[in-house]
Parts: C-alpha cells; sequence; structure tokens
C-alpha cells in the first residue's frame, strides 16, 4: 500500500511538473512568435528605408545632372557673351588685309596710340607712336633682342592717311609712279595706318633699307618677333609689294604663333580665316 500511495503521489507530482513545463514552453514560443514578427517589422522597415534612401539618391543624381548640366549650359554662354563683349571692344580693322585690298579712310586713327620711347627710334627726338595696346608687346620684343645683342631702331611707325599721302608723293617724286607703286602703299592702304606697324633698321645700315635682309637683326625678327606677336608683311615673292624685310606688323601672339608654326605669311590666309584670331589679338 505504501508503494502504491508513494507512486501515485510521484505520478501527481510529475503531471504538475509537465503541465508547469508545457505552460513555460506555450509561453517561450509565444515570446518567441513575437519576437521573430517584431524582426520581421524591423526588417521590412530597414528594407523600406534603403529603397526609399535608393530613390532620393537617384533623384538627387538626376537633379545632380540637371544642375551639371544648367551649369555647363551657363558658363558656354557666359563665354560666348564674354568673347562677343571682347570683340566689341576690339577694332575689326586691326587685321584686315590692307595692302591694296582693303581702305582705311582720312578720317581712320587708332583708338589709342602710345609714344615708343626715344631709345628705340632712329632718328632721337622724332616723335614715333603706335597703337597703345602694342607698345607692350613691342617693347618686350625690343628688350629681348637687346638682351640677346641685336640692337633694332624704329624708323617709322604709325602714319596717319595724310602723312602716307606726303610719304608716297615723295617717293613718286624721287622713283617714279612705277617704282614707288612696287614697294609704298596708297594712302588707305598702308598698315602703317593701324599704327600696329613698324620699319626697323639697325645702327649698321642706318637708314637704308637696302641689305637689312642680310643683317643679324633681321634673322633674329624671323626666329623670334612671332613670341611677341610681330609678322614680316610682305615676303620675297608675295602678290602686293616688292620684298620689304624691314616692316614687321602686330597681329597677335596666337596668329603670329600659328604663322610661324605652319611656315605662312598673313596674306596667305583668307579674311575669314584671320578674323577669327581678332578676339585673341592682344592675349
Amino acid at each position: 500500500m505504501g508503494i502504491f500511495g508513494y507512486g501515485g503521489y510521484r505520478f501527481w507530482e510529475l503531471n504538475v511538473i509537465n503541465s508547469s513545463l508545457k505552460t513555460k514552453i506555450t509561453g517561450r514560443e509565444l515570446q518567441l512568435s513575437i519576437t521573430n514578427k517584431n524582426l520581421y517589422l524591423i526588417a521590412k522597415e530597414k528594407s523600406d528605408l534603403t529603397e526609399a534612401l535608393t530613390n532620393e539618391q537617384s533623384k538627387n543624381n538626376l537633379f545632380q545632372g540637371q544642375i551639371t548640366g544648367l551649369s555647363g549650359v551657363v558658363s558656354q554662354l557666359s563665354g560666348t557673351v564674354g568673347v562677343l563683349k571682347k570683340l566689341s571692344q576690339t577694332d575689326p580693322e586691326l587685321l584686315k588685309k590692307y595692302s591694296k585690298v582693303y581702305f582705311l579712310s582720312e578720317h581712320y586713327v587708332p583708338s589709342k596710340l602710345g609714344v615708343v620711347p626715344d631709345k628705340y627710334v632712329y632718328k632721337k627726338g622724332v616723335l614715333e607712336q603706335i597703337h597703345a595696346d602694342v607698345l607692350p608687346f613691342f617693347e618686350k620684343m625690343m628688350d629681348s633682342a637687346e638682351q640677346d645683342g641685336i640692337t633694332l631702331e624704329v624708323v617709322s611707325a604709325y602714319r596717319s592717311f595724310g602723312d602716307q599721302t606726303s610719304v608716297k608723293t615723295g617717293y613718286k617724286i624721287t622713283y617714279g609712279a612705277g617704282t614707288a607703286n612696287q614697294f609704298s602703299a596708297d594712302q588707305g592702304y598702308s598698315e602703317h595706318q593701324l599704327g600696329t606697324a613698324i620699319d626697323f633698321t639697325t645702327p649698321e645700315i642706318k637708314a637704308i633699307f637696302a641689305g637689312f635682309n642680310k643683317t643679324k637683326a633681321y634673322k633674329w625678327l624671323e626666329e623670334n618677333a612671332y613670341q611677341f606677336g610681330y609678322v614680316l608683311s610682305y615676303p620675297a615673292n608675295n602678290s602686293y609689294y616688292q620684298f620689304e624685310p624691314w616692316h614687321w606688323r602686330f597681329v597677335g601672339v596666337v596668329l603670329a604663333a600659328k604663322l610661324h608654326d605652319s611656315h605662312q605669311y598673313l596674306y596667305d590666309l583668307s579674311q575669314r580665316e584671320i578674323d577669327q584670331y581678332l578676339v585673341n589679338i592682344f592675349d
């Protein structure tokens, strides 16, 4: 009886323990289910946030691309406006092919003229002028030549319409009209009226231009003048005048370098080609 009684008690006790364990397991399962659900919700929220972030980044990239595009357009427009403004402030006559082609009236005078320092002038005390914006390039060239042991002197620079008339008349009287026309422009067709052309000489030949092409000064100009924006207007065998190795015209560093590198002369190009360099003439 005692054995049966003890067995019944243990059976009851085990049932109680089992029931308690089931309750705990059920609770844990419930908690686990809730936790899994929460994890799912968190994962879904993270996924939604990631998708939203990706969408926003795509929009930002799109807007950034549009802004960049607009900035490029604005920059391009600004550049165009800048070029047009620069052109509007630059004398369109400065790169024209005047020799027997384009004409300057008696009223044309460069917008501003600067005085050539007397130390560079052949006849000391004689006023020689060039275009004021060309003067800095001219002085750099003269100083550079001096540093290389070359002495260049200015015989003639700016000449007005009236000055050119007097010069041409004098040549006609001295040499005859036919000969004078071979080396001297009529008034209105001279590059000197622009204030950008200069006739050079050296102490060794003085004001007699013949033989200038055999001097070290001419050789130096051939090799270096383009770096300062100057070019030889009338090379040997040109179609306008006789070979004038002493006559050099400022056309700007960009165009001068282009002509030098391609072994061309100003009058080899069409006026349309030349006009493209007007905006850079004083750069």
